[in-house]
């Protein structure tokens, strides 16, 4: 079955908004990939470096690793954006 990458991103951004990883709050990159089949782990980890580009995710460098939240600036579109694919509430 296929799976859209807009249906991976909201998902991937309902579970950080869901979990408070926002402005000075951090998940590991790999972290991304849980709560996802194994065999989405290459579509998952497309979706995180679009969400990357598009500046609704915030990338912060760490000695022991890659560390990401959500871009607190755009949080309004990316809660839009989370309706509109998973068509719930916030």
């Amino acid at each position: 079955m296929e799976v859209s990458q807009d249906l991976i991103k909201a998902r991937l951004l309902y579970h950080l908004r869901k979990k408070r990883v926002l402005g000075g709050v951090h998940t590991h990159y790999d972290t991304l990939k849980r709560g996802f089949p194994k065999h989405l782990g290459k579509e998952v980890e497309k979706a995180a470096n679009e969400l990357l580009k598009q500046g609704w995710l915030i990338s912060k460098p760490t000695s022991y690793g890659l560390q990401v939240s959500l871009n607190k600036n755009k949080i309004q579109e990316i809660e839009n954006f989370i309706k509109k694919v998973l068509r719930m509430d916030l």
